[in-house]
């Protein structure tokens, strides 16, 4: 989950820092740089996959030459699909202060092993919570030399801090991430409607949107409250219900009449319930500015599943049943959620239980940054969707919320790309992972499709499978003078 809703870490502050680093970003070059080729039989265009030869100049794509054959001095990746790599706007990557959660360098070699060139790191659950000038100040300190890909930020949204949130965008935030219901964290408090209707103006007026970790903790149902209360916490059913669909729909409905109260983008973070899909598509029928994600961990596992007291599982909203997903998947065809990105939420192993199975004192989330693209793949090809889809879901959807440029293999168009064999199947092994902590739900699951190399800018940071290159990546935010 986003946040760690359902365990729970007591804050512990540390030392704060105004400056921003600029150690990152590349000098200026004094002549152009030199043209370079890769060729494939399958290059995912904007009009369908064919044989194309993509020329490179700097960190952009220069042209597009359709042609059958590569020329001598091209890169070949032959049967691989190249295509834009990823971009995945949900990412706790938990530096500062949590780094023995996850840190910089290990999420970003994660992210370009799993075939993405851009991340944006959500405000918690790093020490200190990225809700202030000089938080986001220290968040950018401590990215230095360690950016394997490029990060942008998002900022938060708590009690209070409604004075903060324009100088942050004027430093780099790239919008602002909110929880209605307890994050686990108590730096990061839950806010109501009344701090939404005084932060959501400011984020209006500004144009960058407002991201909504969206349950309502409503009463319980006396027959749910029965099962909660008499079954063992080491049975997942117990925590499910623990969680009803009803708290994302109620949080939905709520967000959407704040939409058209503000006018302020609203967008709803890793959708997991169904339930609250007619009201998404009602909302944009009306024209609202709104937008919804889910997750692969909602697209790919199923309650029905889970095993007793595996609480690798676990995440906030829950994973549901089998029926609730396919109705996840018909909203992603229809256009009703608008992507796909992974929620990486990683702790350290205690804090998940693994010892006792005690799903509902185990803090949630699921690390899965390094198998996003492999695990929606696997599923989306059993019903029937294709690359072109999956570039929309993981790609182009996210760069938009994110305000980056269009993507795709066009001229033009950024370099940032992936070599991806669709057809390669792979047994995952945690421990094969990059993530600090490999714990994850996919253990012993065969995955089918495999990143083979990935670019950013116009360089190469994967090859063959195998990180490749010292780190180049860049803060996404204004330079310093």
């Amino acid at each position: 989950m986003g946040c760690g809703t359902g365990g729970h870490v007591p804050g512990v502050m540390g030392a704060w820092y105004t400056g921003r680093s600029t150690a990152l970003l590349e000098p200026a070059m004094s002549h152009p740089p030199p043209v370079w080729s890769v060729w494939s039989r399958r290059v995912l265009l904007p009009d369908g996959i064919a044989p194309a030869l993509v020329s490179i100049q700097g960190d952009t794509i220069v042209s597009v030459d359709r042609r059958e054959a590569p020329e001598k001095t091209s890169e070949v990746v032959g049967d691989a699909v190249l295509m834009p790599a990823l971009i995945d706007t949900h990412v706790h990557v938990n530096e500062p202060g949590r780094t023995a959660w996850e840190g910089w360098e290990t999420a970003t070699k994660a992210a370009a092993l799993g075939g993405i060139t851009t991340l944006a790191d959500m405000p918690l659950n790093s020490d200190p919570v990225t809700t202030s000038l000089d938080a986001l100040g220290e968040k950018l300190a401590s990215m230095d030399g360690q950016l394997h890909v490029d990060c942008a930020l998002w900022g938060g949204v708590i009690p209070g801090n409604t004075p903060e949130l324009s100088p942050m965008v004027d430093a780099g935030t790239r919008g602002f991430k909110c929880f209605l219901c307890p994050s686990g964290i108590d730096e990061f408090p839950e806010v109501g409607r009344p701090h939404l209707q005084s932060a959501m103006p400011v984020l209006r007026d500004r144009d960058v949107p407002l991201l909504v970790h969206a349950e309502l903790e409503l009463p319980l149902s006396e027959a749910t409250r029965a099962i909660v209360e008499q079954g063992a916490p080491s049975d997942y059913r117990t925590y499910l219900h623990s969680r009803p669909p009803e708290w994302e729909d109620a949080a939905v409905a709520m967000m959407v009449d704040l939409c058209r109260e503000t006018g302020c983008r609203v967008h709803i973070v890793h959708l997991s319930s169904a339930g609250a899909l007619p009201i998404l598509r009602a909302a944009k029928r009306e024209g609202l500015p709104i937008t919804a994600e889910t997750c692969p961990h909602y697209l790919c596992l199923q309650a029905e599943s889970v095993p007793t007291g595996d609480t690798t599982y676990k995440c906030a909203p829950p994973i549901r049943g089998k029926a609730n997903q396919e109705a996840l998947w018909a909203a992603l065809a229809d256009g009703t959620i608008d992507f796909v990105v992974t929620d990486h939420s990683p702790c350290i192993p205690g804090l998940k239980n693994l010892d006792t199975g005690d799903f509902m004192g185990a803090w949630g989330g699921i690390a899965s940054l390094q198998l996003g693209l492999s695990s929606v793949h696997t599923e989306a090809i059993q019903r029937g969707h294709t690359l072109r889809q999956l570039s929309r879901w993981m790609t182009d959807g996210p760069a938009r919320l994110l305000g980056l440029p269009a993507q795709g293999i066009a001229p033009g168009r950024p370099a940032n790309l992936v070599a991806f064999s669709p057809d390669a199947p792979f047994v995952v092994d945690a421990a094969t992972l990059a993530h600090k902590n490999p714990i994850t739900p996919y253990q012993g699951r065969t995955l089918t499709g495999r990143v083979r190399h990935t670019w950013l800018r116009g360089r190469q940071i994967v090859r063959d499978g195998l990180l490749h290159g010292a780190p180049i990546g860049r803060p996404l935010v204004p330079e310093t003078p």
